[in-house]
């Protein structure tokens, strides 16, 4: 006998019935998320917010998904969902979204040969050989990274939280400090710009896989906060990041680090000021009162951010984007001030200079938009003198590296070859051979 008691003949509602039509509900839900995962909303219109929570979170954690999933049969099951037929439907449903969320597991293990194809394109095909000693090979992690994609911490380093880097702003002005237990001297340094759409984050909430990667691997990495819109004004944001930098170049050597080599990456708003950052070094106007300071840069890892806010390629749907950043970030519309808007605009600040740049982009993006990325990256290839590699991650949402998962793991560490890549050739320059 089912636990939610019989269904007697004539009856059109009984609770075995009502069991029937929750676990169809619960299907259907399920299924959402997994079609979703497949056929996200673009980044443009109101469903893209909610179509990016419902993507990233199944596309990335499919297995946790199909675990909730089961679970859930099981107990409907017990129930007597299926004595009735919307129960009946319902697993029929259910078996479908399962096929759905299990053959998104290969579609993550794709990015393995990706990111691989993308610097073997930029940086030739003995990239590796070329890597800082032990850089040249991934790091082996604790299978439980993957079962529990939320725990961030790593035996191997410590964390040195709430230093100040410039007067003023509370916390908006305070950076954390990542680096290896054991001893280190003259360590590269990574440093980290969180994201959030230029109004809302934290540097304790972002990139933790990659930085807790190279601060195990003998690297400083470094997060820092920045002034938030809509009380701050762009370029409120990015003095902020050069404020880091100088602070940076002023004393990260009481900590194990290097001051004259400086990696920078960001996701999303993020991925936006370290793209611009690392375009703009030493440029007066963003460093008022320390113009005299280095803030350049020797690599940029930016993750699906907002290239071009100035919409000087016309993309279709930048309107969305346009208004958002009129009303809380630049305070002034587009028409009326269109030099300041390609000023901060990283596709509008390319030249040859330009440090080595390895651009990350979801195809799945329903927040940003891909061809943005594209468009940069192009743009960096005709006209900067270093490498620059790009890897479109497919099936990738927005912010998919911010946890542990198969297509993130491997992500990270790309991104741990890539800086191993330029921090080599730095070494070898310095050593002048």
């Amino acid at each position: 006998m089912a636990l939610g008691g019989d269904e007697s003949p004539g009856l059109g509602h009984t609770p075995g019935m009502t069991w029937s039509w929750l676990f169809l509900v619960v299907t259907v839900i399920g299924a959402l998320f997994t079609f979703n995962a497949y056929l996200p909303r673009p980044p443009r219109g109101l469903l893209g917010i909610p179509s990016f929570f419902a993507g990233w979170l199944t596309s990335e954690l499919s297995v946790h998904h199909f675990a909730w999933q089961l679970a859930a049969t099981v107990f409907f099951v017990a129930v007597g969902a299926l004595d009735a037929w919307p129960g009946q439907l319902g697993l029929g449903i259910t078996l479908l979204s399962w096929a759905g969320l299990l053959a998104l597991v290969p579609v993550s293990a794709r990015s393995e040969a990706i990111v691989e194809d993308a610097l073997i394109g930029a940086l030739g095909p003995d990239y590796r050989n070329a890597a800082a000693p032990g850089e040249h090979r991934d790091p082996v992690e604790p299978p439980g990274r993957l079962i529990v994609p939320f725990r961030f911490s790593h035996p191997d380093v410590e964390s040195i939280r709430d230093l100040r880097y410039a007067p003023g702003a509370g916390r908006r002005h305070l950076l954390d400090v990542h680096r290896p237990r054991r001893p280190v001297e003259g360590a590269p340094v990574l440093l980290q710009i969180h994201g959030g759409g230029w109004v809302i984050g934290d540097k304790r909430e972002q990139a933790l896989p990659l930085m807790m990667q190279q601060a195990s691997r003998g690297w400083i990495c470094v997060a820092s906060n920045y002034r938030l819109s809509p009380k701050a004004t762009f370029p409120d944001h990015l003095v902020d990041v050069k404020l880091a930098i100088r602070w940076i170049r002023e004393h990260i050597a009481e900590y194990g680090g290097n001051p004259e080599f400086i990696a920078i990456t960001g996701g999303s708003a993020g991925g936006h000021l370290s793209s611009l950052a690392a375009l703009t070094g030493n440029d007066p106007e963003y460093q008022p009162g320390f113009e005299a300071i280095d803030t350049s840069v020797r690599a940029c890892v930016p993750f699906y951010g907002v290239y071009d806010w100035a919409n000087r390629f016309g993309l279709a749907g930048h309107e969305r984007i346009e208004k958002f950043l009129e009303h809380m970030v630049m305070k002034t519309p587009l028409a009326d001030d269109r030099r300041g808007w390609e000023k901060a605009s990283p596709s509008c600040r390319v030249h040859p200079d330009a440090p080595p740049f390895f651009v990350i982009h979801g195809s799945h993006d329903s927040l940003a938009d891909v061809e943005e990325a594209r468009r940069l990256v192009a743009l960096l290839r005709e006209t900067s003198k270093a490498p620059t590699a790009y890897a479109e991650i497919p099936g990738a949402q927005h912010a998919f590296e911010l946890f542990h998962s198969v297509r993130s793991r491997y992500v990270v560490r790309a991104v741990g070859r890539f800086l191993g890549y330029v921090y080599a050739g730095y070494r070898s320059r310095r050593a002048g051979v």
